[in-house]
């Protein structure tokens, strides 16, 4: 007698445009950025024709940094939003990352930068972190929740590890909501980046998926709904430059 049972489809998941097995998501990222660490600050400013750092000034004031409050800051990367933190008087900062390679070019360059004081580094996933609950004020993340597998325990990770009255910040590339720039916004991100990923960091691949995650990326509305459902309150949206990068604020109350 034959069995006609059959196994359940294997769970996949975005990465870019492709669908992948769900377990194979955080290797393949892991990968990208082992790819693009050296040359990520040099990339950004290419990128984003140095429109970014405008947007991480933004980021840092709504972060509103005081000597009083600590900061998680999420998929820290190379430290920008983390030293600006610290520049501007805040207090006690977690610079966590899931990629090493990202993490230790954020070492070299706070030690180069005098910002080791205060400064704590920690290799961890944002969907499962090392921390007790309730033990920071601040949680920041800048350009990193695209990048995560499981995004709805990335915010619910986020609000637990917050102390009530604390806030979440999140900015991230969104949805363009000025119709004009849309087009512009397209050729220069599917066809420009990818070449200017292959002539300065010898890697096209990094720089399409990178274009095509943030396609992939909820809209603001969605990403507001995510946030609340996670738990947090008084979800707000602030949208930069027509709304290609967007800043989300829920606080844990």
């Amino acid at each position: 007698m034959s069995d006609n049972t059959t196994s359940p489809a294997e769970p996949v998941i975005d990465f870019g445009f492709r669908e992948v097995p769900l377990a194979d998501k955080k290797p393949l990222v892991r990968a990208v950025f082992d790819s693009v660490a050296p040359k990520y600050d040099l990339m950004n400013d290419l990128m984003s024709l140095g429109i970014h750092r405008v947007w991480k000034r933004i980021f840092n004031t709504a972060l509103a940094p005081s000597p009083k409050k600590s900061l998680l800051d999420l998929a820290g990367g190379t430290g920008d939003i983390s030293f600006a933190w610290l520049a501007a008087g805040g207090g006690p900062t977690i610079l966590s990352d899931i990629n090493a390679a990202m993490l230790g070019v954020g070492r070299d360059r706070a030690i180069t930068r005098g910002l080791v004081a205060g400064l704590t580094f920690l290799t961890a996933d944002a969907e499962r972190l090392p921390l007790l609950d309730r033990s920071v004020d601040t949680v920041s993340m800048a350009f990193g929740l695209r990048n995560c597998t499981d995004k709805d325990a990335v915010l619910a990770e986020a609000r637990r590890v917050l102390k009530p009255g604390g806030r979440f910040c999140c900015l991230e590339f969104s949805h363009v909501q000025v119709a004009a720039l849309a087009p512009v916004y397209d050729a220069w991100s599917f066809r420009v980046l990818p070449r200017l990923g292959r002539m300065i960091a010898g890697d096209a691949d990094s720089y399409q998926y990178l274009a095509e995650s943030i396609r992939m990326f909820p809209d603001q509305e969605m990403l507001s709904g995510m946030m609340c459902t996670a738990g947090l309150s008084r979800v707000s949206v602030r949208n930069l430059s027509g709304g290609i990068a967007a800043i989300h604020t829920g606080w844990r109350l």
